[in-house]
């Protein structure tokens, strides 16, 4: 989400995997950032201006954003390419930096194509970044899991919970309100509100998707839980195989299926005539 430290977040990745000489490949694709704390190796502001896009199509500032992430995707074909290269040492993470506004990379035709064309092509995951001190406010952690259930459902890759600024405060009580849903339900307790009433209805329904969910405490400012993130990275890529590629492959046939009985069909009328 915006302010949560993401693309700080990045910056501490990929310093951290180059002391392991392992660098990462880096992929900008937030338009209207001024400046990037890292050196990206592509960069969606060096193919699509973003204020010519705005004056052209006399956009917003949002309108202008998810406009420039769609013209990007109509080329992601040629990322996907610069990525297959083959690389000495192997290429082993690839970072990609999203827009802080959720619904214009989640919810949009660009969002959805680099999605899919990275997950059939690289293991790959979501990794959701929360601002832990805002979390500390019961609704607006609520906001912060509904938020990421509905990337969950959408994309149908696995998801890693980053709780960032843990230097700030620590998101053990995040992960508390997680496993315990009474614990959230007391810290609901003293606000009578129809938002609180609601946050407990909705805890009880999310139970289920927090079992299945890892989560990580980091620091971008300092580094703290880099290795913890990286253990969590490899459980999620296994969970792709396990699980992702599987349903993918279901998806084809399934699609494969449907085009061969159009097919027939079209030629049973053909016959007919």
């Amino acid at each position: 989400m915006a302010g949560s430290g993401k693309t700080t977040l990045i910056q501490r990745l990929h310093s951290h995997l180059h002391s392991q000489n392992q660098p990462p490949y880096i992929i900008n694709m937030d338009p209207a950032v001024t400046h990037v704390p890292y050196s990206a190796n592509i960069d969606i502001r060096d193919t699509v201006k973003y204020k010519q896009v705005m004056k052209q199509y006399n956009l917003g500032p949002n309108g202008g954003i998810l406009t420039s992430c769609n013209l990007f995707a109509t080329r992601f074909d040629q990322v996907l390419g610069l990525l297959e290269k083959p690389r000495d040492p192997p290429l082993r993470h690839v970072l990609l930096d999203t827009p802080g506004q959720i619904e214009i990379f989640t919810w949009s035709a660009s969002g959805q194509i680099v999605t899919e064309l990275l997950a059939s092509s690289f293991p790959t995951i979501v990794a959701f970044v929360v601002d832990t001190p805002r979390c500390a406010a019961p609704q607006t952690f609520m906001s912060n899991m509904l938020q990421a259930v509905s990337i969950l459902y959408k994309t149908r890759l696995p998801m890693l919970l980053v709780f960032n600024k843990v230097d700030v405060m620590r998101h053990d009580f995040a992960v508390e309100w997680m496993e315990d849903f009474d614990t959230y339900h007391e810290a609901l307790e003293k606000d009578a509100t129809y938002a609180a009433t609601l946050s407990r209805s909705l805890s009880l329904v999310l139970d289920e998707f927090y079992k299945n969910l890892r989560t990580v405490g980091v620091s971008a400012l300092t580094g703290e839980g880099m290795t913890e993130f990286f253990q969590a990275v490899d459980q999620c890529a296994t969970e792709y195989h396990e699980t992702y590629i599987p349903e993918l492959e279901a998806r084809k046939q399934e699609k494969e299926a449907r085009e061969l009985r159009a097919q027939q069909k079209e030629m049973e009328k053909v016959r007919k005539d």
